[in-house]
């Protein structure tokens, strides 16, 4: 198609480009603000504050930025290139392949963006020194809980940004991901917290998203999906399939309940509890359970390491609100089957020996005997006030005060307030008490 000659106009007269200045023009323009643009990207202060990037511990600032930073200095030798290719340019279709280079660069940019943006939002949430504190000890909550698997098992622990967001349920960018530049790898595992359960005395989702690093990077996942179609190959196949589908979700589940106990299965319930219609839902390709199956198998664990309790009150009204004779045809006769074979599951889940733990189950690693709910009285009574202000204790101790603190906002809504002022306070103690040591 031939390119028409460009035209302006002055109180003069009239100018006339040929079609390679006119092209030549716009070329350059282009090139020059997506230039501008990239320079821009290198100030990490135009996507979240400085005092929010203070916020961070010392190592996670120092991952996140050189991730970031090498993102951009590839996109800035791109925008040297397209000036090359631009100053090289000399014929009419030299210069339409740079309007080209143009488009494919702004699409890379656009990517760069999205991972600066995402970031930058992620660490803009510890602008407020309190939330920046409560942050903190999320990070150090989810970091111990992977480190108590992965340094037995000779792996680093990767660095952990949690930030708070809105919404009923929480969600991870798993560190080792490529990001949306399509060659960046994420350097550190971003959780996502949601604001009622950051505030509400139980965060114990990020344990769950933690699971699920957990069984990316160690393979996990693969290998319950096996075990689960290997155990119910004969007597019911379809079980096996189902859970095998399942085998992630499942993952973080177990791994949330090891290190928290009932505080995990009560946080699930409210969190997934909803309209008839989503409790036995199953959406193509979804990982999750239905709800009405998930929350019965989450019960199932505390019942089978635990004994009677109060997950047994909350599995009755469960299903007393949830018949399963109300599922469709299919979800029901898979639930009745399964529910059969829950011990079984259990079993799987947290029992089972895993190459993924060099031939151990994940409860040699985590046992979820020490958040048993008498162990957590006995914690308290032993180390008495000092639990929740000792640095000693909150360092030490800090996942299984995550499930008392989660235990007790419960099974004790009548001291709702008390329970959340004290979370508060501790969980406010230790992740000041990082960016002190930092």
């Amino acid at each position: 198609m031939a390119i028409r000659a460009q035209v302006s106009r002055s109180g003069r007269g009239t100018t006339v480009l040929d079609d390679t200045t006119a092209l030549r023009l716009q070329a350059t323009r282009q090139v020059a603000h997506w230039r501008s643009a990239v320079i821009a990207l290198d100030d990490f202060e135009n996507f979240a504050s400085a005092s929010a990037w203070a916020n961070l511990e010392h190592h996670l600032d120092v991952a996140i930025r050189a991730q970031l930073r090498s993102s951009v200095q590839r996109l800035q030798k791109g925008a040297d290139v397209l000036q090359a290719e631009l100053q090289a340019a000399e014929t009419i279709a030299d210069l339409d392949r740079v309007r080209l280079l143009v488009v494919r660069f702004r699409r890379k940019y656009l990517q760069v963006e999205t991972a600066l943006d995402f970031y930058g939002d992620a660490v803009n949430t510890r602008t407020s020194p309190k939330t920046g504190a409560l942050l903190r000890a999320c990070d150090i909550l989810a970091g111990r809980s992977l480190e108590q698997v992965l340094r037995p098992l000779g792996h680093l622990t990767p660095p952990i940004l949690t930030y708070v967001d809105r919404g009923l349920g929480a969600s991870v960018l798993r560190s080792g991901l490529r990001l949306w530049d399509g060659r960046s790898i994420s350097v550190a595992a971003a959780i996502k917290v949601t604001r009622h359960n950051l505030g509400g005395a139980r965060p114990s989702a990020l344990l769950h998203e933690a699971g699920h690093q957990l069984g990316f990077s160690l393979g996990w996942n693969d290998e319950l999906a096996a075990a689960f179609r290997q155990e119910f190959r004969r007597d019911a196949p379809d079980v096996g399939d189902a859970w095998a589908s399942w085998s992630s979700e499942m993952a973080g589940d177990a791994f949330a309940f090891a290190h928290s106990g009932y505080a995990a299965v009560a946080a699930l319930h409210d969190v997934i509890a909803g309209e008839e219609r989503r409790i036995w839902s199953v959406p193509p390709g979804d990982p999750h359970p239905p709800a009405g199956l998930r929350v019965v198998a989450n019960v199932a664990m505390a019942q089978q390491f635990y004994g009677a309790g109060p997950w047994d009150d909350l599995v009755r009204s469960w299903t007393l609100a949830h018949p399963a004779d109300r599922a469709p045809t299919e979800i029901r006769e898979l639930y009745v089957r399964s529910a059969a074979r829950l011990a079984r599951i259990v079993e799987i889940l947290l029992l089972r020996p895993m190459r993924a733990f060099q031939g151990r189950p994940i409860t040699s690693l985590v046992d979820p005997l020490r958040v048993r709910p008498d162990e957590l009285a006995r914690l308290q009574r032993d180390a008495g006030t000092a639990l929740f202000t000792s640095p000693h204790w909150l360092w030490e101790e800090a996942l299984r005060l995550l499930a008392l603190s989660g235990y007790r906002a419960a099974t004790e809504p009548e001291h709702a307030t008390e329970v959340a002022q004290q979370y508060e306070d501790w969980m406010t103690r230790l992740g000041r008490g990082t960016q002190v040591a930092a």
